[in-house]
């Protein structure tokens, strides 16, 4: 039985099935009338949304509500631009972000724009030389449990100037309310409820082997480990069962909050993989991940002991090899049991795109955060082995 509770991480947070009720005290704390609500196309026709709404509609003191619901998957310097648009035509005074990492990324890096409509997103230098004092109030509200965008202060935009995912970092992008409710996930389709906690596997896994100190991000990612191997699998399989959606979430919300810490070249592969050849950014991550574990591993031997134990498996006393052996198996054996086939020819890429994806790989900074470092050489046949 989940208890409803609240914390701060430092965002507030509020856990526990039905949460969502209490959102017009939310709104009405933070001065918000007139949100504009930022969703992707799919959502309004959801279960989640309708669960929305109904909350929304009986909060006091909101009238009405806007809806940009233009949203790609790997979000675009359009939708930013979009979604700023519709607030300021709706003389909204707020941001609700609803629905997976794609529109909490919006949501969240649309203020920018909406305090400063000349701020250029590309800008990354120029944005810790402005003041940001007047960003419009954020609740993030998440419908799936991967990314952990609603704790992040963070946005992964795909710019129009380089065709890249950059990643939009200030700490003023952090919401001011988070709202977690495994209700909302309970329609999930099992496809992306595996997606998604592989990413926030990806995730945890990646920030704790990352050679950056941060101690406390430690502790938590291997705790989202935990969290993964008890609700992963029963959330795919019987997606009603409250308990493993409201894990699942708390591993997304600890894997959002570990990865401050930076990730590794698993992001650097999948990032890519979403831009040329249009994978889900989850199941790329899937795809690479324990690719790049048996290239680490094979380099940096018993890094992995820790997930392995996190996991639940018996690895204190072992060598060095069978741990990272015993954490690599049980990764390759959940992926399965998630029903993702691996392989990423399985999904649409061809051996003609490792040169551009190689390219897009080594530029993208998660990388200089792994482990091992790496060279472009190295990314050629990280994609051949995952092929």
């Amino acid at each position: 039985m989940i208890q409803p509770a609240s914390f701060s991480f430092p965002t507030p947070i509020q856990y526990g099935p039905g949460i969502l009720n209490g959102l017009g005290s939310v709104l009405d704390g933070l001065n918000i009338s007139k949100p504009l609500v930022i969703c992707d196309r799919f959502l309004p026709e959801t279960d989640a949304f309708a669960r929305f709404r109904e909350a929304i509609d009986s909060a006091s003191g909101i009238d009405s509500f806007e809806v940009f619901k233009d949203v790609h998957p790997n979000p675009i310097e359009a939708d930013v631009k979009g979604a700023v648009e519709v607030y300021q035509k709706g003389s909204c005074d707020g941001i609700i972000g609803l629905g997976g990492g794609s529109a909490l990324d919006v949501a969240k890096v649309c203020r920018l724009n909406i305090q400063r409509p000349d701020f250029r997103l590309e800008d990354n230098e120029g944005l810790f030389a402005k003041s940001w004092d007047k960003l419009p109030p954020f609740v993030a509200i998440p419908t799936t449990s991967g990314t952990g965008s609603e704790i992040g202060r963070s946005s992964v935009i795909t710019l129009d100037q380089t065709q890249a995912k950059s990643v939009i970092f200030h700490p003023k992008l952090l919401a001011e309310q988070v709202i977690l409710d495994p209700e909302l996930t309970l329609s999930l389709p099992p496809h992306l409820t595996a997606a998604t906690g592989l990413d926030a596997l990806t995730h945890c896994i990646e920030s704790y082997t990352s050679p950056v100190l941060q101690p406390l991000c430690d502790g938590i990612a291997l705790e989202g480990i935990r969290l993964i191997a008890d609700h992963l699998v029963t959330a795919v399989k019987n997606g009603n069962e409250i308990e493993a959606r409201g894990g699942m979430q708390l591993a997304a919300l600890m894997g959002g909050i570990a990865f401050q810490k930076d990730l590794g070249s698993t992001h650097s592969m999948a990032h890519p993989l979403s831009n040329l050849c249009h994978l889900h950014h989850g199941l790329a991550n899937a795809l690479c991940l324990p690719t790049v574990m048996r290239w680490n591993a094979e380099r940096k031997p018993g890094l992995y002991r820790r997930v392995a134990i996190a996991a639940g498996l018996d690895a204190m006393k072992a060598g060095d090899h069978e741990a990272d052996q015993l954490a690599l198996q049980w990764v390759e054996e959940l992926i399965g049991q998630t029903g993702i086939q691996m392989g990423l020819s399985n999904h649409g890429v061809e051996s003609s795109h490792i040169e551009p994806l190689s390219d897009l790989a080594i530029k993208d900074s998660c990388h200089q955060t792994n482990p091992v470092p790496m060279q472009r050489e190295d990314f050629v046949k990280l994609y051949q082995s995952a092929l």
